[in-house]
Formats: structure tokens, sequence, C-alpha cells
């Protein structure tokens, strides 16, 4: 990569032990030289992400997302190319070394984080002024005590159009800068300038799990239609990849997580003693978010509002977590709106109390349906049985089937046998339409071959295949790259462009007397022609015959070139350059 040398990243990557650094984030079933989990990029049951130790790689059969260990940091923490590095050299206890350009990049984002701690504490001193009066009266009504105030950086943006925007301005930040942290938004005016995202809000910094301020979400003191408005997206921050108050919680010893609405009850919470609660931030809960919680526990409880929205909300986070290996169960407020009220009401002991009683979520789901049917009828009662039936179906266990069965049978008055002969029927139905599924995507090699960005789709799948056997040579058998030299093989002969750059860039390692490795290789490219990388150098590959293999690529892929040519001269004389190397 531009701006960092490939001998520090050949180094680097010889220091990170990988299934150490992939651990602390999937937990990993060892095979020989071969580790397998559920993947974190995606939602699955059963774990498709394998890890090699060998070639120091990941890739998952089911997202189609892989590389090394520059591309699995820069995926999971939502970091750029150098603060990936920047992120393993620390762990490695290296140093990055300068240059221009990584400077360059690593400035900007830190500019930006810089920007952010410094609203923070804008945000945060003007409790103490009179723009923040309308803030702190709202702190004292919702109970927030100075020193929780202060634990979450709680602060406030006064009814002003540019306070903020001129506080920062005086510490040297430019307009542009408040634009891209989405702290500022441009005016109308030609004559340049802008105004201030947050004006007359309660203010809550959002942290990430490293300590950094990465966004905020702001919350209405006056008659604003938007309740909270939040950060944009932006070169730190990712609504969808991050939780509130995650940066505390994960201290927690409750050995759980409690995920709630509104950040609010968030701080109402830890307030009473209850570290461990977490909430999303401005959007639905999200399979990124899922994940992040995987890396520090098991076990969560959703407490989300009681009304309709908030029962639709758990049903889908219930389809959003429990996929993601979670143990999820759900908590249900009885009289009271929302945690905060609750705690109000009843007490943090009470709180606790219900929580150890919250259901799992079959329980949940299960009572849902049953509020659905009138099984005082017979139409009831069958309808209730075949939507809990088909409920049942999917779980996996047979011990969690039997029980819930059970109880399912003594709530619409039948017989144990006859639910257990509909969910046997039902659990048997569901596994072959996941057979046929894997077996229909198992016979169509050709679309799996294709890459699963359509920018980067093939041309030539006979050509593109060919064109992956000759990096597999190359990556496997240093020796490959004088057949290719001595054929003329030149990146301009690849029908994908992606691929080509990747042979460009081995030969040029190779011009230098280096070998370029399979993580340093894909760190090299963006996330998705990475994972495409992972994906054709982690398949099968027989070295001892790389030589003869790379010999039939290189005549396949000018072979294809000929037959797909349009222009006759071209086509000639590339025949002709084949004949007399198969001459030779």
């Amino acid at each position: 990569m531009p701006g960092i040398p490939d001998s520090f990243l050949d180094d680097l990557l010889a220091r990170t032990d990988f299934i150490d650094l992939v651990s602390g984030y999937v937990k990993l079933t060892q095979r020989g030289n071969t580790a397998k989990g559920l993947c974190p990029f995606h939602s699955e049951r059963t774990p498709s992400f394998s890890v090699s130790a060998d070639k120091q790689m990941y890739y998952c059969f089911g997202c189609n997302k892989g590389g090394g260990a520059i591309n699995f940091i820069m995926e999971i923490e939502n970091l750029p190319f150098h603060d990936a590095v920047a992120f393993l050299a620390r762990r490695a206890g290296m140093t990055v070394p300068d240059s221009g350009e990584t400077r360059e990049s690593v400035s900007r984002r830190n500019r930006m984080l810089e920007l952010n701690r410094d609203a923070a504490r804008f945000y945060n001193d003007m409790l103490s002024k009179s723009g923040g009066a309308a803030a702190l009266n709202y702190m004292r009504n919702r109970r927030i005590s100075p020193k929780y105030a202060k634990i979450f950086g709680l602060g406030a943006a006064p009814n002003e159009w540019t306070a903020l925007s001129d506080a920062m301005r005086a510490k040297g930040y430019t307009w542009n800068e408040l634009y891209d942290a989405g702290l500022a938004k441009r005016g109308k005016s030609d004559k340049g300038g802008g105004y201030d995202t947050f004006r007359d809000r309660l203010m809550f910094p959002v942290i990430d799990v490293r300590g950094s301020v990465i966004g905020f979400s702001g919350r209405a003191l006056g008659d604003d239609a938007a309740k909270y408005i939040n950060s944009p997206d932006t070169a730190v921050y990712s609504k969808s990849r991050n939780l509130f108050a995650l940066n505390l919680a994960k201290k927690s010893k409750a050995g759980r997580l409690i995920l709630v609405e509104g950040n609010i009850d968030v701080v109402a919470l830890h307030q009473a003693g209850i570290d461990c609660a977490v909430a999303s931030l401005g959007t639905a809960l999200t399979v990124e978010q899922a994940q992040l919680m995987k890396r520090f526990t098991e076990n969560v409880v959703l407490c989300y509002d009681g009304d309709e929205a908030g029962q639709r909300a758990s049903k889908r986070a219930i389809g959003i977590l429990e996929p993601a290996g979670l143990d999820v169960r759900v908590l249900r407020l009885d009289g009271a709106k929302d945690p905060d009220e609750y705690i109000v009401k009843f007490g943090a002991d009470a709180f606790l109390n219900l929580m150890d009683r919250s259901e799992a979520h079959i329980e949940y789901r299960l009572a849902d349906i049953l509020k659905q049917h009138d099984v005082t009828t017979s139409d009831g009662r069958i309808a209730y049985l075949k939507s809990a039936v088909e409920l049942l179906a999917a779980v996996r266990s047979p011990a969690e089937r039997e029980v819930y069965g059970r109880n399912v049978a003594e709530t619409a008055n039948v017989s144990y046998d006859t639910i257990e002969i509909e969910l046997k029927r039902a659990f048997a139905s569901r596994r072959r339409r996941e057979a046929a599924k894997e077996t229909r995507e198992e016979q169509q090699p050709l679309r799996a071959m294709q890459p699963t960005q359509r920018s980067m789709r093939y041309s030539n799948e006979a050509s593109a295949s060919a064109e992956m056997g000759v990096l597999r040579c190359v990556m496997s058998d240093p020796e490959t790259i004088k057949i290719a030299r001595e054929s003329g093989l030149s990146e301009d002969e690849f029908t994908a462009p992606w691929l080509g750059r990747a042979f460009s860039a081995v030969c040029a390692a190779d011009d230098t007397g280096t070998r370029l490795s399979v993580p340093a290789l894909t760190a090299r490219f963006e996330p998705g022609e990475a994972s495409e990388l992972a994906r054709v150098l982690t398949a099968p590959f027989d070295a001892s015959e790389a030589h003869r293999a790379m010999r039939d690529y290189i005549e396949k892929i000018r072979d294809e070139r000929v037959r797909h040519s349009g222009d006759i001269a071209d086509a000639l004389r590339a025949a002709k350059k084949n004949k007399q190397r198969k001459a030779q």
C-alpha cells in the first residue's frame, strides 16, 4: 500500500498471530491449521467463517468477505487502512514508519476526533452558562445527577445558530471540517458559512469502545418535531456499527447487556447501579450492532418500551440477535412505559428482580402468538397451534422443542403426542428446505465464481478462471513468476482488472527481490476486492503442479483473448505468438 513500506507490512503481519487476533472477536473451533466460527459480519446459525493459520487469511462462505489481518481489522473495527495498520502495530509493539501520505491520512481522522472532543467539551461547559439553563433544568426534571452527567459527558447545545461553530472556528477548525464532522450544515447564502446542526438540545456524546468521541445525539428541549437527532455517518462514525454507552457497559461484571430504546433510559439504569445498559443510535438494531455485542457477552436482555411499536421492535431485534449466537431474553415492563419510569415508580431493586424473571425469547414470542388467537374456540386453537409449531420448528435443540412443545400443548388443551407429530413434520420440512437451498447454491458454480459486487463481475468467466490460477501459482511458488515473465504475460491481458493489478503487484515485489505475502497483497485492495482475492487464494491448490499449470493458464488466457478479439490482426498476432511458444 502506498505510504507504508511493504517490508514493514510483511514484518507486522509476521508478528501478528492471526488466529489469536481473530479469536478476540470470534469464538473459533480449531481443526488442524484451519479454524471455524460464526461469521462476525453477518448473522448465521451454522459456522461458515474459516480462518487459515497457514495462509493467515479469513474467508466467509456465507457473505463472501475475506482477507488478511489488516482487512479483518478494517472491517470489524470500521477503520481506514492506515488506522488498521496502526492498530495492529500497537498490538505488536511496533511503530508505523512516518510517511507524508500516512501522516496526512491519519491526521484527517485524528483531526475529526479532536474536533469532536473539543465540541463535547464546549457542550459540557455550556451547562454552567446561561445557554445551558434549559438543558440543566431538563436533567433535574429527569433526575439525572451531576455525577452521572459527568460520567456520560452530557452537555447543552444553546438555542443559537452558530454558537458551537464560532467557538470551534476560534480554535482553528474550518467550516469544511465542521460540515464533514456533521456538527454544522451549509447555509443557503452565497456568502458561505453555515449553522450549527444541534441547537437547543441536551447533548449526549457517542463514545466508542476505545474512548474516542465519534459523534453526538441531541434530545430536543423545545418544541422541535424531531425528538432526537443524531450525527450523520462520518469518517469516524457509523450509527449502524456503534452502541450508545457500550464504552461503559463493556466494563460491567453483570455478564449481560440490557438493550433499551433511549439514551435517557441508559443513563437512568446506570445511575440506578445497573451498569450494563446500552442503546442503538437513532436506527433500528442492525446485524453489525449484534455482532458488536457478541464481542462482550453471550447474553442480551431486551427492554424496549411496552407499547405496540416497542413490541414490534422487540420481535425484529430477536430476529437479529438470536442468529448472531446470543442468548436473548425479553423483559416486560408492567406498570411503566419505559425503564426510566419503572425505576422512578418501583425502584432499582424491583427492576433487577424483574430482569431476573425476564422471558426467554421463545416464551415471549409464544405469548405474543397466544394474544392473537382465542384458544377457547376450535378455530382459534388450530390457528394458535399452527403458528406455534411453525415457530418451534426453527428451534434446533430437541430438548427445547419438547419443553416448549409441552407448554403449547397445555395452553391449547391438546395432548403432547399431537404436537410432537406436527413438530417433527415441520422440523423435517424446514431441514429439507434448507438442504434444498444449499444444493441449489452448490449447483451454480458460475454464479458462485462471480464476485458479489456487480462492478467486479467477470466479462469472461473462462479467462477469469485461468487468471485466478495464475495468481494461485505465483503466490504458491515464486518460481512460476519466471514462467510468466518469459511468456510476456502482462496486466493488460487480464480480463478482470483487479486480478491484473494483483499480478502486477506480485511482479513488482519480485523486481525488488522480495516475496509478497498473501495478507500483504490483500491489504493493497479495497474491502470488496480483498474479499474476492481471499476467496481466490484460499481455494485448494496443488503447488506440485504449479509449473505445468502456469503454462496452461497463460495459454487459456491468450486463447480466450483470441476467441473474443474483434481485431483480426491482433488475434492473428496472439495466435502466432502462442504457436511459437509451444514450439520452443
